[in-house]
């Protein structure tokens, strides 16, 4: 690990490049997770589930404003870069919705399904991110993006939870 070295030793170079470009990706996909999660908040049916949407809808919003102050942080622009990826994932959301009769469990156990697939593509993001955070030796970058982390955990854990305990076994009636 390079945590001796500075931001500035690696610019320019194609690993900051590379770094640079996953964050703007990681940065369009979380403002375009925002509007995505108001879409599936208000098509879920059970109360518990919509209530986390919500909770991880504003905590996205917040995970917008860290990578922000990590752009900051590198003295560059705050831009995205289109994310292919989340940009499939939200249209499989979109899908389910669509393709789900609206006020089932059946519904809920698909949107359950589409947002951890994004929690899996977040997880893997930022865990990617913060080990080329260490790698140029800045620890304040890497525990902003590992708070992001442990927070796409603990969603992913809560989704997995509620699907277990009430949703799908709701949903198998249907």
């Amino acid at each position: 690990m390079a945590n001796n070295q500075n931001i500035e030793d690696f610019k320019g170079s194609k690993f900051f490049k590379l770094f640079q470009d996953q964050l703007k990706d990681i940065y369009w996909a979380e403002k375009h997770l925002v509007d995505a999660l108001g879409k599936m908040q208000k098509a879920a049916t059970s109360e518990k589930l919509s209530s986390s949407i919500e909770n991880h809808k504003a905590e996205t919003e917040g995970q917008v404003e860290r990578l922000e102050k990590i752009f900051g942080i590198l003295d560059v622009a705050a831009r995205g870069k289109k994310c292919e990826a989340m940009e499939g994932l939200i249209e499989e959301g979109k899908e389910i919705i669509e393709d789900t009769k609206a006020d089932t469990m059946v519904r809920d156990a698909g949107l359950i399904i589409a947002a951890q697939k994004v929690e899996h593509y977040e997880i893997a993001s930022y865990g990617s991110l913060v080990s080329l955070a260490k790698i140029i030796g800045n620890d304040e970058i890497a525990n902003l993006l590992s708070e992001t982390l442990e927070e796409e955990k603990k969603t992913d854990e809560l989704l997995t939870k509620l699907a277990k305990s009430e949703i799908n076994n709701k949903a198998v009636t249907e």
